[in-house]
């Protein structure tokens, strides 16, 4: 990628206007400081004492932080959050964010929050050491009535923005923001708006989703293939243009240390590898990374290269911020291209 053609479509992005739907929730990290442990007098179990709180937007809202990073111009979350401590921390913590609009976001009394609470040990001049998290989560079928608001508010938003992200974050089937009912309302919008842009991930599975962009991994992938095992790395380029055909739109594949995979419709297909390790790395992010940079630079008029580039060169540099979800801005990126072509 050129620095002109670098400088030509980062430059949009603050004209950009993005949704994303998808199952937002609260990351809280617990710091502890070791060196203060104690034992419990009423128990006897040792106590870990913690001495710094802080929370940040997790799940979708790690691709809202990506994009927020990026200086994305106008970004609409599409989601829930419960009316409890952990609702307004996250709402808090959303509405904070440059450029981040909360009309789509729906506060309810008839979910919980959703909740990562991650406890860290801190000594100094190691990287932090994560205990057992903490999750709450919802267990029942979002209500009928949520998922209509939810559905109105993607609706009103489609003829105003460039593109919709769609993250389904929860393991239990219709207990998030991507439910059936959800989906089928994106089909009728994608009908309704060939052009607009819909990119899809999903820790379950796309096994039922419309014609959209889809980013997944290589298991994801055999999973869609009908594969009983892995594709094999060779067969990956071919399997994900199958599918790119199949939804008339982008496929994306993240290969691990293989890099990054990119088919289209045209049967295009372009890889990239990963990039060279520079110390200690942590994965938690990475892929929402990617889906925020695939989607900010195809909405900004990338070419699929371009594309895979900037989101891969993003993914190297949040994997390396250790102790945190991280992102990665305009600035980085640009540092770590030049850096690598010298």
């Amino acid at each position: 990628m050129t620095p002109a053609r670098f400088t030509a479509v980062t430059n949009r992005y603050r004209r950009l206007r993005i949704a994303i739907a998808g199952d937002f929730c609260l990351d809280r990290y617990l710091e502890i400081d070791p060196a203060r442990k104690e034992d419990s007098i009423e128990t006897g179990l040792p106590v870990h004492n913690v001495v710094r709180v802080r929370s940040q937007p997790g799940g979708a809202g790690t691709i809202l932080n990506n994009l927020v990073a990026l200086g994305i111009g106008t970004i609409f979350p599409i989601g829930f959050a419960g009316e409890d401590g952990e609702g307004f921390e996250l709402k808090r913590a959303l509405a904070a964010l440059p450029g981040v609009q909360m009309k789509a976001f729906i506060s309810t009394a008839q979910r919980r929050t959703f909740t990562y609470c991650k406890p860290l040990i801190i000594t100094p001049g190691q990287p932090p050491r994560e205990l057992n998290r903490l999750d709450s989560k919802n267990w029942t079928p979002t209500p009928a009535g949520l998922q209509r608001l939810l559905i109105e508010a993607a609706n009103a938003l489609a003829p105003k923005v460039d593109a919709i992200i769609l993250m389904e974050q929860v393991d239990v089937p219709e207990t998030g923001v991507i439910t059936p009912r959800f989906l089928r309302a994106i089909r009728a919008m994608k009908k309704k708006y060939p052009n607009l842009m819909v990119m899809a991930d999903s820790r379950r599975s796309l096994q039922d989703y419309p014609p959209v962009c889809l980013k997944m991994n290589r298991a994801e992938l055999s999973v869609l293939a009908g594969k009983k095992h892995l594709v094999p790395l060779q067969e990956v380029g071919p399997t994900a243009v199958t599918l790119a055909r199949q939804k008339g739109n982008h496929c994306f594949i993240t290969l691990s240390e293989k890099g990054i995979l990119g088919a289209g419709p045209d049967g295009s297909v372009e890889q990239l590898p990963t990039l060279p390790v520079r110390g200690e790395i942590d994965v938690v992010g990475a892929g929402d990374c990617v889906t925020a940079n695939l989607t900010a630079a195809l909405a900004a008029g990338a070419a699929l290269r371009e594309a895979l580039e900037l989101a891969n060169t993003a993914a190297s540099i949040v994997v390396h911020k250790l102790g945190t979800t991280g992102t990665a801005s305009v600035a980085e990126i640009k540092a770590l291209i030049r850096a690598q072509t010298r």
